[in-house]
């Protein structure tokens, strides 16, 4: 449990808002920037929240961002931006929920069906 790493992270701060994604001209961005930013989001969210909530899934969530990472292969800034927006998920439902409830319960199923639906839109629209 606790803090998710990578080895490109940023360090965590407390409550600071991501800085703006990397430049165009400093990093190749793909198309679906916005949907996978969110994306990133939502698995360090789910990630808290299940682990909160005794799922005993281990490191599933951080295992589908490092493999969303691996397949994206993101130049240097645009990974730690990725990775910044996964630990704010995560960092955000930690300091909401101390302990399951259910609307812990419910955020999670919410985030897990957004995370599918985006996940589908990129297939959707941007397979090659």
């Amino acid at each position: 449990g606790g803090e998710v790493t990578f080895p490109t992270a940023v360090p965590p701060t407390t409550a600071a808002p991501p800085p703006p994604p990397p430049e165009a001209t400093e990093d190749v961005r793909p198309p679906y920037e916005k949907e996978l930013v969110r994306l990133a989001e939502i698995l360090g969210s789910i990630h808290y929240l299940r682990e909160l909530c005794n799922a005993d899934e281990g490191p599933l969530w951080r295992d589908q961002m490092n493999a969303l990472l691996q397949a994206e292969d993101p130049q240097p800034k645009w990974r730690a931006y990725l990775v910044q927006n996964f630990n704010n998920g995560y960092r955000g439902f930690q300091r909401t929920y101390r302990q399951c409830t259910p609307s812990a319960t419910l955020a999670t199923k919410r985030y897990m069906a957004e995370g599918a639906e985006l996940t589908q839109t990129m297939r959707t629209r941007y397979a090659n």
